[in-house]
Formats: C-alpha cells, structure tokens, sequence
C-alpha cells in the first residue's frame, strides 16, 4: 500500500524504526534520500527528534496520531526553514498482536499555510490601517475645532502613541532663540512630567536637528547604536536617569509657510518597534496638527487684534469723556508742582543769603564777645562797669541765637546726626514741654508700637519741638490741648510727584497739633520764611518755623503743614528711616572751665577774632602761637616748636585748606590734637549738612567758659588716645574690650545695605566706627581725622580699595588693612604688608577675628 501510493507515506519497522518510505516522500527530504532507506528513523530525523519523540512514543503505545499543519523546521537546500505538515501516525502490529512499528501518511502543506497566513497578515495590515485611519480622522476631528495649542497638542501626542505603539510621547514647540535652538515642552504622554525637570530641553544636536530643521522623518529601530547619537556634549551617550529609549521616531510639524512648529517624538524601551506604516500615519497626523495650530495662530491673531481694537476704541471713547477732567487736573498738578519748586527755589536763595550773613555776623559777634569777657575782668570792682558789660554780653547771647536760628534755616549749622529713636526722645522731653508750656496747656504724648530708627541730631530735634510747642501755645493764648505723636509714614510716588522736593520712601513723622485759632492759606504759605510772623511786635522773631524748616531740609526730610481757621495746626516733620541700630547716647562730660599750660597754635584770617582769642587763652594759662592763615600754621609747625593743639579756623584765605593743614600737622607731630572753629561751615569737614566723624568743632561766637571747656575735652581725648594706642601695641590680648574702645576704624563700602550692617556689627563689638561709600570720600576722612583701622572692599566705584589703601598708608603708615572681597586671594598688595583677608559674606565672628589680625599685624605694631 505504501510503495503504491501516490500520498507521501513512510513505515517505520522493527526494534529500531527502520525507515521505509515511498516515491512521493522523497521531495519532503531530497537531502536525506537515499541514505535513509532502512535506517533507525532517530538517526534519519535527529535534528528533529526532540520535537517528534514524544509523537512516536504515544504511537508505539498504540495510540492513532493526526496532525493538521504542524511547524516542523525542515533541512532544504542546506539551511532550515519552517515548513507545516498534516500527517497521521497509526501503529503497525506484528503476528502477534504487538506494536512493531508505526505507517505515516503525510501532506506537505506549506503552500497552504503561507498563503492563509499571507491573507491574515494582510487582513490585520487593512484593519490596522482602518483602525490608525479611525485615530487619525477621530484626532483630525477633535484637533479642527480645539482652539488651545496645550491640549491640541496633547492630543494629537496621545493619538500617536495609539497609533505607534509607542511607551513615551512629546511634542516640543520650536523657539529660534539665535543661539542653536531653544524648545519648550507642550505635551507629553506615558510618563510624569517631573522626569523632564533635571534634564535640559532637546538641543540642536545630530539627532534632534533633521527634526527642528525640517529636514525629514528620522526613525531609529535603535537609537543607541545611531552614529549621530551621543556626539554632542555635555552627553558622550544617554544622560543617566533618561528614559530608556530604543526605539525612537521623530516627525516635524511643519507650517504653511514651511516653517517648523515643532516635532512630534516617540520612543519605546525595546528596539526595533516602529514600523513604515507607523511612520505615515505620524506624517498624516504631523501635517492635520500644523494646520490646525496655523488656524489657532490666525485665530488667536485676530481675536488679539480685535480685542487691541476694541481696546483702543474704549480707551478712546474714555479718553473723549475724561480728557477735560484729566486736563484740568494735569494743569492744576503741574502748577502745584511749579508753586512748590518755586517755593523752595526762593527758600534755598534766602538760605543761601542768610547763611552768607550768619558768618560774618558771627565773627563780628565773637570779636566784640572776647573784649567784652576781657573787659570784664579790668573793671572787676565796678558795679555799673560790670552790670553794662553783662548787659552788652546777654546781647551778644541774643545775637548768637539770632545768628544759629538763620544758620539753621539757611541748612548751613554743622549738624552731629546720631541714630536715634524719636519716641524715647520726645517721652524725655515731656516734663521741660510742661515746664515751657504752663499749666493751662494739656500736653498728650502718643508714640506708636513698632517705631523706626531715624538719622537726626537729637539736639536739633528737641529744639525743633519745642519752637513748635511754643508756637502752639501763643497760638492757644496760653490755654488748650496738644498733641504729640511719632509714628511710621510712607510717602509714595503720588505724594513725590505733587512735591518735587521730597524723595519717596519710608519716613518716621513727629507731628504737633494744638487746638489753637488756625492759619489762613496765604499765612501757611509763608510760615517758614524768615522774620515771618503774626505775633504782635517784640512778641517774637519770625524765626522759630524757619529754624525748623532749615533743620529737617538739611536732615534730608520733609516739613508739611495742616491748618483751618478755628480749627487748630498741625506740623509734621518726617525724617527718614535709618536702618541701623540706635546709637547709644553718652552724657556730656561736665569739664571744669579750667585753663592749662599746655602750647596752642592759633590760625585765624580775622585779625579782631585772633586777637581776642589769643588773650582769652594766654589769659587761662595757655602758651598760644599765632598765625594769620593755614599756611603761616604750617611754617610755626615745621619749624620744630611743640605743640599740643591746633586751633583753626575752618575757612581762611589762601590755597591750603583748613582740613589739609591738620592733616600735614598731624603727619609732623602725630600726637597734636586739633579743634576746628568756625561761624559758617560748606564743604570743608562738613558734608550732608554733617560734621565729619572724629571731628571736634567749636561754633562761633563762644564764651571764654565755652573755649575753656573744649579745649580742656580735646586735649583729655588726646591723651585718652595716646593710653589707648600704648595699650593695645602693649597687651592687646588682655583687654581686647579696651582695644576696640580706643581703635578709630574706617569703613569704606560702596553697597548701602553691606556698609549699614557692617558697621552696626562692628560698633556692637565695641569699634569706634566712620562711614564712607567710596575711596575719595575715605581719602577726604583721613585728610583730618586719625584711622587705625580701614576696612575696606575692594571692587569700589572709581578708586579701587587697594588704590586707596595706599593713600591711607602714604598718610598713616600704621594703619591695619582688611581688605572684604569675594575672590579667594588678597589684591595686588605687596606694597601694603600686613593686609588681612576677609572673605564675603562673611559673619560678625569672621569679621571680628579679621580686624583682631589686621591689629596685630599692623606695621610697627
């Protein structure tokens, strides 16, 4: 049966399975025949023996197999393929009833199979295209009528993965930034936004440009092996902590105009998932996407356009409603604002008049003062003598005052501003106002929580309240109620503009308010000018207001005033706010009006004024030179002569300054002390309207107990400075707390803030400290005061901070130097030994130690 059939048969027969097979077998194994005739059937199918053990074993048990289109890997033409056969195994038994072997017939349907399977494959082909069609036109639809390009984009992301397969999704917007590229994520599929937090966005790279350039598809069945990957630094491969991308494919989105949008990316963590038709569903997808973001940007361009339209015509139509209103108001500010420059131009020009006036006065004043105090003691034993020359010196006294009130109003008093809490100020003034005031006035004092530091003479501001709480009291006819209060103000930029003088900020107001008859309009607008006044004659000087007008302008603040007939006045002063901490306030020392033996050189240009001054002081005990200007001092100095004291007039005729020759006096003989005189101070150690730190001064006219008293204080801070150098070159370790008391330190920075809290730290560690914001105005500060310490930064506008710690060495060769910086090393300072760096930032710790070293590394010391 086997031999005749034209089925491809085989028996296999016998304790080893020989194999017997027909004709119509041979093509099934054409390599194997003829040498499988009557072989064991394992040696004829040993590559597939594994597969077809457990078949034969079953049959010879006596059980029929039936095979439809099995996978048998078959040996052809030297190389296996996969071929499918239907095949049944029925057992053969001998004579004795026993299996002894097993008849195959066989089918090779291998045709058969390739074909069904060609037609599933391409069935599943036409319905995944029908279904990617079906994302595609579903995304088409939804993307048409999205008007956001967030969620366009997000979906057309989503619709993609879909359509890909793909494990990651993003679409990345395209921003020429000039310098290769720059992208923002719009959307993003599969994975948490935060993954991309610690990554840049995509750069113009190998991989990404075909993509932002718009130069095609790039699909990668593994990205990791793409020549173009990992060539762009800082990456020499995948950023650890990417996503593990393999399989990679990128589409652009192109504009209308060909331009490029962005680029849609998908990725998968296995190779070779992507497939072409993946790749045109993207391109179809890529191009539905641009269209609708090119409509969204029409869109979104029209309706801007349309609502700046609407805009510009509301703006319009309420331009025409308000234009007379905002005109009028315009015109009313701007003449406001005009009245009021006016103003303070015309009190600047009569500041300026009395200030001028107020120095020569002063001087006429101490000459005729100094004869009278001489005068004096030749007509000791007479009575009538002695009662005019009393007389003649109240009215000196008077004419002084008269002369400090028009310095004040002219901003031309040498003022000594201390950081300085007005509330604890004016609650200590509370008895003398009662005393002041009388009985008859109920004086109620109201300070708020929370209050400011301000900069401000405090001497000056007593006197200020208290022309202001005299001026409430005659203004009350002696009986009524007022009321102080300090607290926090802040004028805006609104106020600035009405006021051109006044600079917006952060303010501390002390205002005074009395229950008096009022001030007319024209009254108010005069109330600060000098000799102004509505008293009765002899009733006062018209000075009081101005005085304080003066003050508070050369303290950098501003002076308002509120008043209705009937209803009372109220003055406000606001001061600016320091941000410092307050300055601890020591009591005058009462010095005796004691004289000395000590040598003082005198240097005074006015001949009455020099020669009342020198018998004064001859007259106290002093051995006194003279000279007639700075550089006649200069000449008594240089020519050997001791001296203990320099007194000088601050303004003198001829090219050496004041300033200047103190400082060449001290550089001749270190341990001179200097006092400083004058009627009227500018720009000479007065600056701001401030007495220079370190200086002492001693305003004209003055009593001979006045000059007593001074020179007595400089001459004992002389001394006291002398000790205090001896002991800190001596046992700076011991008593570092008497060290620091006894150090002048020079702080110079530029930065407002760093400057403010450097020095509030080194005045708490016990530095005695001054100020200046850059070198010049630290070279003016050493000019005439002595420093035995500068800290200094050293990137400072203009003169750098070595350049002017060179100067300072030129003047104080002692001097210690830190320098503040932010670089690791000291500047160019070799010249400059002994230099201490100070790192920035740095804390009050670090500072301190720096200055502790810069002391005991000081040349000399």
């Amino acid at each position: 049966m086997v031999l005749n059939s034209r089925q491809p048969k085989f028996v296999a027969w016998g304790p080893d399975l020989a194999f017997l097979y027909n004709d119509a077998y041979v093509p099934v194994f054409p390599e194997r025949h003829p040498d499988a005739l009557g072989r064991p059937f394992r040696e004829v199918w040993a590559d597939i023996w594994e597969q077809f053990s457990p078949i034969v074993g079953s049959t010879l048990e006596g059980s029929s197999q039936l095979f439809k289109e099995l996978l048998i890997p078959m040996r052809r033409d030297g190389r296996t393929e996969d071929t499918w056969f239907t095949f049944s195994y029925t057992p053969l038994r001998d004579e004795d009833g026993k299996v002894a072997g097993i008849l195959c017939a066989a089918l090779d349907v291998t045709d058969q199979v390739s074909a069904k399977r060609g037609e599933q494959r391409a069935l599943e082909e036409l319905r995944a295209k029908s279904e990617a069609l079906a994302v595609v036109n579903r995304a088409g639809a939804a993307i048409t009528a999205e008007l956001s390009v967030e969620r366009l984009t997000q979906i057309v992301v989503d619709a993609g993965v879909t359509l890909t397969g793909a494990e990651f999704g993003a679409f990345f917007y395209n921003v020429d930034d000039g310098e290769g590229g720059s992208y923002m994520l719009y959307a993003l599929a599969g994975v948490d936004r935060k993954a991309f937090e610690k990554f840049p966005m995509p750069r113009n790279t190998k991989v990404f440009a075909p993509t932002f350039n718009g130069e095609g598809i790039l699909r990668s069945d593994d990205i990791l092996l793409d020549p173009r990957y990992g060539q762009n630094a800082p990456h020499a491969g995948m950023p650890k902590g990417h996503l593990p991308v393999r399989s990679y494919l990128a589409v652009p989105v192109k504009s209308r105009d060909g331009s490029v949008i962005g680029g849609l990316f998908f990725g998968h963590g296995q190779p070779g998932r992507f497939s072409e038709a993946a790749e045109a569903s993207l391109v179809s997808l890529a191009g539905q996407s641009a269209v609708a973001i090119d409509n969204i940007r029409l869109f979104r361009a029209a309706e801007v356009e349309i609502d700046q339209r609407r805009d510009m015509e509301d703006q319009l139509r309420k331009l025409n409603e308000m234009l007379e209103v905002r005109v009028a108001a315009e015109i009313a500010e701007r003449q406001q604002a005009e009245a009021a420059l006016q103003q303070s131009q015309k009190m600047e020009s009569i500041g300026k008049l009395t200030g001028g006036v107020a120095h020569d006065f002063n001087n006429l004043l101490q000459v005729i003062s100094g004869n009278l105090q001489l005068l004096g003691k030749d007509v000791a034993d007479s009575g009538r003598g002695k009662e005019r020359i009393s007389n003649a010196l109240a009215a000196v006294e008077r004419g002084s005052r008269l002369a400090s009130q028009l310095l004040a109003f002219g901003r031309r008093q040498p003022l000594e501003p201390k950081v300085i809490n007005i509330g604890r100020l004016v609650t200590g003034m509370d008895d003398m106002l009662r005393r002041a005031l009388g009985e008859e006035i109920e004086v109620e004092t109201m300070v708020s929580g929370g209050l400011w530091n301000t900069f401000a003479d405090p001497i000056q501001i007593e006197n200020a309240l208290l022309n202001l709480a005299i001026n409430s009291r005659d203004a009350m006819d002696g009986a009524g109620k007022l009321t102080i209060e300090v607290g926090n103000a802040f004028l805006d930029d609104s106020y600035s503009r009405i006021h051109p003088e006044v600079t917006a900020g952060q303010y501390v107001v002390l205002a005074v308010t009395d229950t008096g008859a009022g001030m007319t309009q024209e009254v108010m607008e005069q109330a600060f000018e000098p000799f102004f006044s509505t008293k009765p004659e002899g009733k006062g000087t018209g000075l009081g207001l101005s005085m304080v007008y003066g003050f508070v302008k050369q303290s950098g603040g501003h002076v308002k005033i509120y008043s209705e007939i009937g209803e009372g006045t109220t003055v406000k002063l606001y001061l600016t706010r320091s941000f410092r901490s307050e300055d601890r306030v020591t009591a005058a020392d009462s010095v005796p009006a004691a004289g000395g033996t000590e040598t003082i050189l005198v240097a005074e240009d006015d001949e009455g004024v020099r020669a009342t001054v020198v018998e004064m002081l001859s007259d106290l005990g002093y051995y006194v030179l003279k000279a007639k200007d700075a550089q006649s001092a200069l000449t008594v100095i240089e020519s050997g002569a001791h001296i203990d004291l320099l007194f000088t007039d601050v303004v003198m005729p001829g090219p050496l300054r004041s300033p200047e020759l103190a400082r060449m006096a001290r550089e001749r003989l270190p341990d001179i002390a200097v006092l400083y005189t004058s009627g009227y101070t500018e720009n000479s150690i007065v600056h701001g309207g401030r007495l220079d730190p370190g200086l002492e001064l001693l305003s004209k006219p003055y009593t001979r107990e006045e000059l007593a008293r001074k020179i007595r204080h400089v001459l004992t801070l002389r001394t006291q400075r002398r000790q205090g150098a001896s002991d800190a070159v001596v046992a700076p370790a011991k008593h570092p707390e008497i060290t620091r008391e006894k150090l002048k330190l020079l702080l110079v920075e530029d930065d407002a803030f760093i400057r403010l809290d450097t020095a509030e730290i080194l005045q708490d560690l016990g530095y005695d400290v001054i100020e200046a914001d850059s070198g010049e105005r630290g070279v003016e500060i050493i000019g005439h005061t002595t420093i035995d310490i500068i800290v200094t930064d050293v990137g400072l506008p203009g003169m750098s901070g070595p350049a002017f710690a060179a100067k300072a060495r030129e003047a104080f060769p002692s001097v210690g130097l830190v320098f503040a910086t932010g670089n690791s090393s000291l500047p160019d300072a070799n010249h400059l030994p002994g230099s201490v760096l100070l790192s920035k930032p740095f804390s009050s710790t670090a500072l301190d130690r720096a200055v502790r070293s810069a002391v005991q590394q000081r040349p000399g010391a």
